[in-house]
């Protein structure tokens, strides 16, 4: 855990005079998710528990305030031909929903056996689709970083772009605003730009909120690393919630999931299925699997978060398949 004093010494990035920037520059394009309360989980857990439905963004998922938001910082510094991403689904839409409002070309780069819905979303934008081959994100970014190299072409990635975590770090705001006796935010940690950006407005704004981070058992590299204060990568990254699917950690991401995050923990795909079934039949929201981590993360009995807890639901791209396969759960 950190102390107070840790935090109030620590120099946070993205720092708020740039979140309430980014802020005002997002509210041109859509308006604040919904944060709203769960009352099957409030029962059942005896806390109050809400859910911010970041799912209610175009796309369908947090991604695109981030994309909107760094992109936009791109072009402040001239004009480029096209937009290149690699991405498991969320942050390709993104990216080209980004693209299309900006009025330039979009390029994503896909693992291979992508999301169907998610690579129907990109598709549906207009944007170009590259599958690499690969079953992971590993493979795609090579592809994309090479593709960038040429003329007129940039490189939108959402694990290592300064920039765009001031994009998600406007969820934290939002989440203070409409709930300002908020205890803890419980994010999904994938690529980490959510939690980070999460995290850096909730530290500076109510510095006593626990930032509390839910990956997947099959793919844990940010949690080891978390939990060892340096990079662990993994072998495999083999989880349905593919939005939490990373296995090689970037060391600046680690140290600043490090110094912000309270507590990292890690959810099983059975804990995953059965929190989607939650949430469509008892609160009636639909999640992705990523998007359901952090109701997953809530039933556990070590997570610490006091009597006003907030769920990020930060994606509803789902795949008939997995949907199948938790309802079928019951």
């Amino acid at each position: 855990m950190n102390s107070s004093a840790g935090q109030a010494s620590l120099q946070i990035i993205p720092n708020i005079f740039t979140i309430r920037e980014a802020q005002r520059f997002l509210a041109k394009y859509f308006a604040p998710t919904r944060l709203i309360a769960a009352p099957f989980l409030s029962q059942t857990t005896g806390r109050s528990v809400y859910l911010k439905l970041e799912t209610e963004l175009p796309t369908g998922s947090f991604k695109v305030r981030g994309a909107f938001w760094a992109l936009a910082q791109r072009l402040h510094g001239g004009p480029i031909q096209e937009v290149a991403a690699c991405s498991t689904g969320n942050h390709g839409a993104a990216v080209a929903y980004a693209a299309k409002q900006f009025g330039i070309k979009a390029r994503i780069f896909l693992p291979a056996n992508c999301n169907p819905v998610k690579r129907g979303r990109i598709s549906a934008l207009g944007a170009a689709i590259v599958e690499s081959g690969g079953s992971d994100l590993a493979s795609a970014f090579a592809l994309a970083a090479e593709y960038a190299k040429q003329s007129g072409v940039h490189f939108l990635n959402d694990a290592t772009d300064a920039d765009l975590p001031a994009g998600p770090a406007t969820i934290g705001c939002e989440i203070l605003e409409q709930l300002p006796e908020t205890s803890a935010v419980v994010v999904p940690m994938g690529d980490t730009a959510l939690i980070r950006g999460i995290a850096a407005a909730a530290k500076q704004i109510a510095p006593q909120v626990k930032i509390i981070g839910v990956q997947s058992e099959r793919a844990p590299a940010y949690y080891l690393s978390w939990r060892e204060g340096k990079v662990v990568g993994t072998e495999t990254c083999d989880t349905m919630a593919d939005g939490l699917a990373t296995r090689t950690p970037e060391a600046e991401n680690v140290r600043d999931v490090k110094n912000l995050v309270d507590d990292v923990v890690l959810v099983s795909e059975e804990q995953l299925l059965r929190a989607i079934e939650t949430l469509l039949l008892e609160e009636h929201v639909l999640a992705e699997p990523a998007g359901a981590a952090s109701t997953a993360a809530l039933a556990q009995s070590s997570v610490r978060s006091g009597d006003h807890v907030v769920l990020v639901v930060s994606g509803a791209n789902i795949s008939r398949e997995v949907l199948k396969r938790a309802i079928g759960s019951i």
